[in-house]
């Protein structure tokens, strides 16, 4: 597959000899993906990112796994074969490990569905490295400057497998500002995009993506299920839907006969792209937007009387780093005690997390802890996790939890 554009030529990686630390070389053997540079006894001298990081066992001198060496962070080897079997790392190494990530989705591309996320970083061996689909636009997020050596052969194979017509390379910030390669971040390396909105299906329900600006590659995938849940429990239902963003639980809701549907989101242009969402499909209920901060908003309609048959609360991450832990579990907290009082008598609150700090068991404790508080009875119908595209191979990989509870009274 010929590429309408080329790459800046990157210095040809070496093959580095490392040996680990008793406790690095376990987590290896156990198959985990990342070594920090403390667990490091060995290695070369002139190692860079990119280069091949071949783990040797301390005793038995046999290679235990293979990764890639990132010079800049504290993650110093990020693995991509954690096995004893013998591997050429090549364009063939590569296209395997995409075309085994695909088949594992197959599954949800025989519902009607044409978005998905195609390798989810180090659960599908690509640590550093994101690539989500929209009907036939592929949008490929980079982390970490490790891929550069190997990149147009992933890209290749990432296309063809995906059957993608237009190729979009998207950048963290630290990449962005990297003299080491020659890419911006909204490149479209193949292919042609006629408008940077990209409208794609979600279970049926029509939504749309800004690939070229919008958050990550433009749109969030791992709550699928969740929405199309919350769309089918809102049929003749008033819905309130917090920190909405682009409306992924509001469109669903309106798309499955809610009554009423209010997204609150602190972004303006996020509220209008919920709008146009909603707009995609046909829908006969109101759809209302609130432009503010969340928990501020929250308290002012407690205050006016307002109440809902179905409240979602989805935050962003609160938890960015260890330091946050305890302030997060006091927002989440608060939201669950607000959305509690905001949901009716027989209502349905909703309540998710996507900070992988705070884990799926103390999130769950929390929420159970601050609704038997409350006055009003309730039940724990459902807890989720991760949707079948973001399959979860490692503890830190699991970020996303979400649990559903009815009050009966």
């Amino acid at each position: 597959m010929a590429f309408k554009r080329s790459f800046k030529a990157i210095e040809k990686p070496k093959n580095l000899a490392i040996k680990l630390n008793a406790k690095g070389e376990q987590s290896v053997v156990k198959g985990h993906p990342w070594v920090f540079s403390n667990s490091i006894v060995k290695i070369n001298d002139d190692a860079k990112t990119g280069d091949l990081a071949i783990i040797f066992s301390k005793n038995k001198n046999k290679v235990v796994g293979i990764g890639l060496y990132d010079a800049k962070s504290p993650i110093r080897i990020k693995m991509i074969h954690n096995a004893e079997t013998k591997v050429e790392i090549n364009s063939d190494f590569f296209h395997h490990k995409i075309k085994n990530a695909f088949d594992k989705r197959l599954e949800l591309l025989e519902t009607n569905t044409n978005s998905y996320r195609l390798l989810f970083g180090e659960n599908d061996g690509f640590p550093g490295l994101i690539a989500d689909v929209y009907d036939t636009v592929l949008v490929v997020k980079l982390y970490a400057e490790i891929w550069l050596p190997y990149l147009q052969a992933i890209l290749e194979s990432l296309q063809e497998i995906s059957n993608a017509e237009t190729l979009v390379m998207r950048l963290s910030r630290n990449l962005q500002n990297s003299p080491n390669h020659n890419l911006k971040d909204g490149d479209i390396i193949n292919g042609t995009l006629n408008n940077d909105v990209v409208e794609f299906i979600e279970h049926g329900v029509k939504f749309s993506a800004n690939v070229i600006k919008g958050h990550k590659t433009g749109y969030f995938l791992d709550h699928r299920a969740n929405r199309k849940r919350v769309g089918e429990l809102s049929r003749g239902k008033t819905v309130l839907d917090v920190f909405s963003y682009a409306g992924g639980f509001s469109v669903q809701a309106l798309a499955n006969g809610a009554e009423e549907v209010t997204s609150l989101d602190i972004s303006k242009q996020a509220l209008d792209m919920a709008r146009e969402n909603g707009k995609l499909n046909d829908y006969t209920g109101i759809h209302k937007t609130i432009s503010g901060d969340a928990f501020v908003e929250m308290k002012n309609l407690i205050k006016r009387g307002k109440r809902f048959d179905v409240v979602v609360i989805d935050p962003p991450s609160f938890a960015k780093q260890q330091s946050d832990i305890d302030l997060a579990k006091k927002k989440y907290a608060q939201l669950a005690e607000l959305g509690a009082r905001l949901t009716t008598k027989n209502g349905l609150l909703v309540l998710a997390s996507c900070s992988s700090r705070v884990l799926a068991q103390a999130f769950f404790d929390l929420n159970q802890r601050v609704l038997n508080a409350q006055p009003k009875l309730f039940e724990t119908i459902l807890k989720t996790k991760h949707d079948i595209d973001h399959p979860v191979t490692f503890p830190e990989g699991a970020y996303l939890k979400c649990g559903y509870y009815r009050f009966l009274e």
